[in-house]
């Protein structure tokens, strides 16, 4: 393979092009998985029976007056399950329960004729329970001793000494709400049996070789009888990563035992009562400074809420613990980690993986303490960004540090940040009962999977007699632009127009053994994988030329459609593929990429699990109502390192959404339960509020870091995905900034997360009384 990350002068890669399926989304003609209902004949439909109870013993399962209701087909338990009863990787999560773990735990599934019999049917069953005792916060959990999982630590140095040596030293606690998907596309399945026995799944899904796996074992079949395809998704964000996989075996397991086509999707509430958030966690800290403001040392204990099972818990814990330093050097760390029992859905994988719960501890603290310290929270932050030559407390060289002064400083220049500062404090001292407040966040995000086997991936490309391309790889496209990028890869690479090359859906039986599309690692991995493949048949086309053209194949070069040498005439694409057809030269080929490079010890905890680090730098001004806590963002200014961007569009747009998200995680997005039934009370947009257009910032700038070529990755790019969803840190210490406005200076504000306005409000309120946290 050619150096990965060089980049010609000339191709499809570094366009600014809308979204593959941009025009199709707005039209309303782009395909889903439960689109496919309607084009497929004889469909039964999939309805579960939910427990009423956070924890129960199943006493009695009465299937039988289902039956009588009018459509109703087939009444799924665990006597019809042919293979394992389990859909989790860790085997810790039935498919059909004898014990419920969950206020709306699945007992069974019912099949009808129509969705509306299903439903009838499901509440026809009659399930006698025998309640038990249930956990739902994560405190209680720690209390009861509730834990799950293997528990992490990672250390550095000598806490205990150089706390001992601080000149400040501060101690706190930090309790923080997990994060509803809200994918706009619920979960979703639609499988079929052929003639032959052979089970194909259409499943909305981050993850179709998983999903292959799960409903393999449930059928207790070999992975070659079953194909999963995923058209596209309409939102996953990690929530499908795991999480599809027991529905894809619901459906699957009704097709075989019917031999109809089964439907299963998940209504809005079944969806939020059934499938995991992104996890909570507490966190409890000591941290201690030097005279001149530098972090010297952090003691923290992590635990992740991971609900009911263990789903992807444990790399999450991990990746928190690795991100607890976000942007700062700290020379002497120890950090404990513990995965908390809960009788609530299983928290699994969210935009960010846990590095959004590891980073905003460290922010947390940082804006606590500052004005203990007599620091400007933003000269605190920079004062302790980490410098060339640093490593990560788990043992990581933190190459490019210098991106994060560079993205500061740009941010700082193209913001207008230190003149907007000083209307800021003119605006607050004449202004007693509304306050603003501007803040600034960098990011430091490690890119790759924490387990090391999954950073590979594979490609499959076709050229077919005419010219034309026909691309597949094992990435899923959830809306992020997946396929847009994998397009201009591949065009660069052949050196054909964009409009050649066609993008074919994501299929088990195509490219296997794939990797999820998480991690943020999509583009990085897939791309690796079309270039390898491209370049294959590129190499024996430029055999074929140089035959054609009598000079040397090393002298060979594609682009804009023509195949010529350094100087003179050159053949059209298209003739040159036909010319290689009838000479018998192979015009598909498999790619294959694994990340090198990478090496981690998860018991130790010491490594190099990235790849590279993604760096980014926001600053956001807020306006607070003093009576109501209700806030306005003003304005964001941001500055993000995406290397050398495979497609600006879709990166800025990455950039956008995921700021959005966060700021709503942090802002907005409050997940309830009922602590006696265990009940989520947010289980519908009535009752769960998320960010919209009235969110969004009135001046919203977004600026690629430039001359940042990434080496080793593919074309010189980084990863966008998960990165810019914590620069919205810096809307919710811009909250703190403006809170703290409302009493005297110095004034340090113990804010909630999610900062509501009702937190806000409160918060404002101890501030304006003159209470402010101590540590």
């Amino acid at each position: 393979m050619s150096s990965l990350s060089e980049r010609p002068a000339a191709g499809a890669i570094g366009v600014p092009l809308p979204h593959e399926s941009a025009a199709l989304h707005v039209t309303g003609t782009a395909l889903y998985t439960d689109d496919l209902v309607m084009r497929t004949r004889d469909v039964l439909h999939a309805f579960p029976v939910q427990s009423p109870h956070a924890h129960a013993r199943i006493i009695a399962l009465r299937v039988k007056p289902a039956y009588d209701v009018p459509g109703v087909v087939r009444v799924l338990t665990a006597d019809d399950v042919p293979g394992v009863n389990d859909a989790g990787v860790k085997h810790d999560e039935p498919l059909f329960p004898d014990e419920v773990m969950f206020n709306g735990h699945a007992v069974c599934w019912v099949l009808a004729e129509t969705l509306e019999a299903a439903r009838l049917g499901a509440a026809a069953v009659e399930v006698e329970y025998e309640p038990l005792p249930a956990l739902i916060e994560v405190r209680d959990a720690i209390e009861a001793g509730s834990f799950q999982g293997i528990g992490r630590h990672l250390e550095r140095g000598d806490v205990a000494g150089a706390l001992d040596q601080a000149a400040y030293v501060y101690t706190g606690e930090f309790e923080f709400a997990g994060q509803e998907h809200f994918y706009l596309e619920t979960h979703a399945a639609l499988a079929l049996v052929d003639e032959y026995g052979q089970i194909f799944v259409q499943s909305s899904t981050q993850h179709p070789s998983e999903t292959q796996e799960i409903v393999a074992h449930v059928l207790g079949l070999a992975s070659h009888s079953v194909t999963v395809q995923c058209l596209r998704m309409g939102g996953g964000f990690g929530g499908k990563e795991m999480q599809p996989h027991g529905f894809a075996a619901i459906a699957a397991l009704g097709a075989t035992l019917t031999g109809r086509p089964v439907r299963l999707r998940l209504n809005r509430t079944q969806d939020m009562t059934m499938s995991g958030k992104r996890h909570g966690f507490h966190s409890s800290w000591t941290v201690g400074f030097s005279d001149d403001g530098r972090l010297v040392a952090l003691d923290a204990t992590l635990t992740a809420d991971g609900g009911w099972s263990l789903d992807l818990s444990e790399p999450v814990l991990a990746r928190a613990m690795c991100h607890i330093d976000n942007a700062y050097e700290i020379p002497h760390v120890r950090v404990d980690g513990q995965i908390a029992k809960t009788n609530k859905t299983s928290q699994t994988a969210f935009r960010g993986f846990g590095g959004p719960q590891g980073m905003l501890v460290i922010e947390d603290i940082l804006g606590r303490c500052a004005p203990l310290l007599g620091y400007d929270a933003n000269e605190l932050r920079r004062r302790n960004f980490y410098q060339p030559g640093d490593s990560t407390p788990y043992g990581q060289p933190v190459r490019h540090a210098d991106r994060l002064e560079s993205c500061w400083s740009q941010v700082l220049s193209l913001g207008d940040v230190d003149e907007r500062v000083a209307e800021i404090a003119e605006f607050n001292a004449a202004h007693p009962f509304v306050k603003r407040g501007l803040a600034m966040t960098p990011v430091k995000f490690g890119i790759s999977f924490n387990l090391t086997a999954f950073n590979q991936a594979g490609a499959l490309v076709h050229v077919y007699k005419d010219g034309s391309v026909l691309i597949n790889h094992g990435g899923t496209e959830m809306g992020q632009g997946l396929h847009t990028k994998m397009l201009q890869v591949a065009a660069t690479t052949l050196g054909v127009p964009l409009e050649r090359v066609r993008l074919a859906p994501t299929r088990t039986d195509k490219v296997p053994n794939t990797s999820a599309t998480a991690a943020s690692s999509g583009a990085d991995l897939n791309g690796a994988a079309i270039k390898h493949a491209c370049e294959q048949i590129r190499e024996r086309l430029a055999q074929v030329a140089g035959g054609k053209l009598g000079i040397s194949p090393l002298d060979v070069r594609f682009a804009d459609g023509l195949v010529r040498g350094l100087s003179g005439d050159g053949v059209g694409w298209n003739e040159l593929v036909n010319l290689a057809y009838h000479q018998r030269v192979q015009l598909w080929a498999a790619g294959f990429y694994r990340t090198e490079g990478l090496h981690w010890d998860a018991n130790a905890m010491r490594g190099e699990p990235f790849k590279y680090f993604a760096y980014g730098v926001a600053a956001s001004e807020v306006e607070v109502d003093g009576f109501t806590g209700s806030y306005t963002l003003r304005r964001v200014d941001i500055v993000h390192d995406v290397g050398d961007s495979l497609s600006p569009l879709i990166d800025i747009g990455q950039i956008e959404g995921g700021f959005v998200q966060g700021a709503g995680w942090l802002t907005l997005e409050d997940l309830r339960w009922d602590t006696k039934t265990g009940r989520l009370s947010t289980q519908a947009a009535s009752t769960y509020k998320l960010p919209s257009f009235s969110e969004m910032p009135e001046v919203f700038n977004v600026t690629l870091l430039e001359k940042a070529h990434e080496d080793g990755a593919v074309y010189g790019s980084k990863a966008v995905g998960e990165p810019p969803l914590m620069l919205a840190f810096s809307v919710r210490e811009a909250l703190r900034q403006a809170a703290a406005a409302f009493g005297p200076p110095g004034t340090s504000v113990d804010l909630p997360s999610p900062a509501t306005p009702e937190a806000i409000y409160w918060a404002l309120d101890r501030a304006r009384g003159g209470a402010s946290w101590s540590g």
